[in-house]
């Protein structure tokens, strides 16, 4: 007789705060079949930045069960990697038995050999509870100094605005960064000779997150000379140059 889902036995992994080098170690060490795992998959789980789990599907019936866990993490260059967990139990009051799987052909040929009666039903979750899509970062990051990058680009901005100190201590978890020059809505022409130049600053925190600052370079000053401001928004840079514009005659 089939037990419905609901009512079934199953307890959900709980939140951890774990890190993602911490929660691969402790999926690794209780899959009784880890060692089958690329090597080159376990190189690439090594630069993880964010890590997620989910339960994908689950199998209940005449106390024999199983459940399918979608564990996904972030790397640094961007992409996302994911490791299939099956655990099951065919013998009533056995201890459950995990093992792990890079593919997901090779996950349904696991579970296929299982002992569980053909008439069982399998219940897929909802989307709803289902890992999303993990979004790729916006830009194609280098990893580089970046930490020390986003320390001197503060230092040299002459804004009595720039971003503060709780953005500079963000930023020191820098990974990766990107420059890219920004066009659009150009600025008012003031003197002849006036020249402003616009630059986004992205950086990839170790977390997967990004954060971007926006540099404007310009010789709004009474002198000419080259000034340096920075942004934590494209519109307040955006702003800055307007202003800066209309202030020289």
């Amino acid at each position: 007789m089939s037990v419905p889902y609901e009512t079934a036995a199953y307890e959900p992994p709980p939140e951890s705060p774990e890190s993602p080098e911490e929660h691969l170690a402790r999926l690794l060490g209780r899959a009784l079949n880890s060692f089958e795992l690329p090597d080159d998959t376990i190189r690439r789980l090594d630069c993880a930045l964010a890590q997620d789990s989910s339960l994908h599907s689950a199998h209940h019936s005449a106390g024999q069960h199983r459940e399918t866990y979608r564990h996904t993490w972030l790397l640094a260059d961007g992409s996302a990697l994911t490791l299939w967990e099956l655990v099951h139990d065919t013998r009533p009051g056995g201890t459950p038995q995990h093992e792990v799987y890079a593919d997901e052909e090779e996950l349904r040929a696991a579970t296929a050999r299982l002992p569980l009666p053909p008439d069982a039903p399998d219940f897929e979750l909802s989307v709803q509870v289902r890992l999303p899509p993990v979004p790729g970062p916006r830009h194609t990051y280098v990893p580089d100094d970046s930490a020390d990058h986003a320390r001197r680009l503060l230092r040299r901005a002459e804004n009595a605005d720039r971003p503060d100190a709780e953005t500079a201590a963000l930023l020191a978890e820098a990974i990766a960064h990107q420059i890219t020059q920004a066009f659009g809505r150009p600025c008012r022409a003031g003197r002849a000779g006036l020249c402003f130049s616009l630059y986004e600053h992205a950086f990839l925190l170790r977390d997967g997150h990004e954060v971007s600052l926006w540099e404007v370079e310009h010789t709004a000053t009474p002198d000419g000379r080259h000034m340096c401001e920075v942004y934590a928004s494209e519109d307040a840079a955006r702003e800055a140059m307007e202003r800066r514009a209309a202030q020289v005659p």
